[in-house]
């Protein structure tokens, strides 16, 4: 099983003045240490479910930049880019521009977004969760039309471009791994099926939801006739506590056994570097050693 950090915490001791040196530190260490991803949150305030609004909270793609520029191997992404937060023929641009500038290690992520207050507080509109799906469907064509040949426009009901010119093309072809967050069986998991190479799941209620979750994915793929085998089946943190090594590890075999290949936890202030480090020396050999099964 592979692992990953999501840094999502940047209420730091002695921020903002230390945020960049602590951002290198976590991570050059976990890059060092085996991780497979590291990734940020996209959000213009920090979720209320987890602090406040007030607390701090960076731009996601400028810092997903900085990494790319202290670090050489590891793949960096959002989990996840909320459709409303951008222009998608922007975020195309900026996502192909994160592959150059890291020579072919990002992934793109991409949901429906769901965070009322920040939309409303800067002046974004948020329309119904029915059309913020059509948008992100809308969006995921733009990005694909874009990375592709075709530079025509696109028509669709929410966006329309007249032209869809995008060079340089991006790094890895035909595109950066499209990675979409969220656990919805109707909308979220067919667009999975029918668009990306990951699913980002919430891993909180267990092995017994993430299989269902896994089966509903493959049913949608059989329904499309694309590849189940060929998506990445990623989670959330899985629920577990990693300083319970024991049981982290025994939790995440059984993730493992219903497929999962790829754990994603949250690198925590006020030392995400130290947790890092931590993760990486004591769980990361060991979480190397459990065996993925085929589901």
């Amino acid at each position: 099983m592979r692992f990953g950090f999501h840094f999502m915490d940047f209420n730091l001791p002695g921020s903002p003045s230390t945020t960049a040196e602590v951002m290198r530190r976590t991570a050059r260490i976990a890059e060092e240490g085996g991780a497979s991803w590291l990734s940020v949150m996209d959000h213009y305030f920090q979720m209320e479910r987890y602090r406040t609004a007030h607390d701090p909270m960076l731009e996601g793609y400028t810092a997903l930049g900085f990494f790319a520029g202290v670090t050489e191997r590891i793949r960096l992404g959002t989990v996840v880019t909320g459709v409303t937060y951008r222009h998608p023929g922007l975020l195309a641009k900026i996502g192909t521009t994160l592959d150059i500038v890291s020579g072919g290690r990002s992934f793109f992520g991409l949901g429906a977004a769901w965070y009322e207050r920040e939309h409303l507080a800067l002046g974004v509109p948020f329309p119904p969760l029915k059309e913020r799906f059509e948008r992100l469907e809308e969006a995921l064509q733009i990005a694909l039309q874009m990375w592709s040949d075709e530079e025509g426009p696109y028509e669709g009901r929410h966006y329309r471009l007249a032209e869809t010119i995008n060079v340089p093309q991006p790094v890895q072809r035909p595109h950066p791994p499209i990675v979409i967050g969220g656990s919805g069986e109707q909308k979220t998991l067919r667009l999975v099926a029918r668009y990306a190479q990951a699913t980002n799941l919430n891993g909180g209620g267990g092995p017994e939801e993430v299989a269902h979750k896994l089966s509903v994915l493959r049913r949608h793929c059989d329904e499309d006739g694309t590849d189940y085998d060929a998506i990445e089946k990623t989670v959330q943190g899985g629920g577990l506590d990693p300083s319970d090594k024991d049981g982290f590890l025994k939790g995440a075999e059984a993730l493992a056994a219903v497929g999962v290949e790829h754990i994603q936890l949250r690198a925590p202030a006020p030392d995400p570097a130290g947790f890092a480090e931590y993760v990486t020396t004591e769980l990361g050999p060991r979480l190397a050693q459990i065996p993925v099964v085929e589901r």
